[in-house]
């Protein structure tokens, strides 16, 4: 579904991805773990076209994106969850998703809006409570759970997903992953960002590790998780300390 190949980007003089490489296939929960400053936001930035890659390839559905601007990655089917969620605090829970789903009232698929926004109250029961809320009164898990739905209101082929547990107490965390892994069992395809590696690791199928702009290993999932030596060379801190999904 998605293949990058040498990619590299970043801002004005500075080089943060350098030769990036990788796929994500489909059906897939693939998950890109490493320290802060690895380049894992740029990364997704790039692909979404929020940054415009320097030199390689971005391949999404067999077509060339790096030309595309970011409202046509949309509309080919690759949505982004940034990060810190980014809500639109002065419009209420409903008036979001709405936005979200922008690309369907563009193809003139309105009666195909409804049904998704029911899917997604049936995910995020919490936000058809909140409906009429302003998004900006939510709780940080709360306005986790609507960018997850925001995204998902455009029927992404691919949803990528920036730092979601970031400043999220332990169970909401627990609450998101099991979450992003139901996803993944209804077929979604996932490219998840995430310093939480633990709790990404646990439920995606292969990993990727990013050190200073570069990936340095693929392994499966387990593999990463398993490897003592990946968790602390590469990751600065022991797994074991972080949150577990079950």
């Amino acid at each position: 579904m998605l293949r990058i190949r040498n990619l590299e980007a970043g801002y004005n003089s500075l080089k943060v991805l350098k030769k990036i490489s990788m796929h994500v296939s489909s059906g897939e929960i693939v998950t890109i773990i490493g320290a802060n400053g690895a380049g894992k936001t740029t990364l997704l930035k790039t692909i979404s076209g929020l940054i415009k890659a320097r030199a390689g390839e971005i391949v999404f559905e067999k077509k060339d994106i790096v030309p595309l601007a970011p409202e046509k990655i949309v509309l080919l089917g690759c949505s982004l969850v940034p990060e810190g969620r980014q809500v639109f605090a002065t419009l209420t829970v409903k008036e979001n998703l709405i936005l979200g789903a922008y690309v369907q009232y563009r193809r003139k698929r309105t009666d195909e809006v409804s049904e998704d926004m029911d899917r997604i109250f049936k995910l995020f029961p919490v936000l058809k409570e909140r409906g009429r809320q302003l998004a900006g009164t939510l709780s940080g898990g709360e306005q986790q759970m609507l960018a997850i739905g925001r995204a998902l209101m455009s029927r992404p082929k691919l949803i990528m997903m920036d730092e979601p547990s970031m400043g999220l107490a332990p169970l909401i965390v627990k609450d998101i992953f099991n979450i992003i892994r139901k996803l993944g069992e209804e077929g979604s395809t996932v490219l998840l960002v995430e310093q939480n590696a633990k709790a990404a690791l646990g439920i995606a199928d292969r990993g990727y590790v990013l050190e200073t702009g570069r990936i340095i290993l693929e392994e499966k999932a387990e593999e990463l998780l398993m490897n003592k030596d990946v968790q602390r060379a590469y990751l600065g801190r022991d797994l074991d300390s972080e949150v577990e999904i079950k």
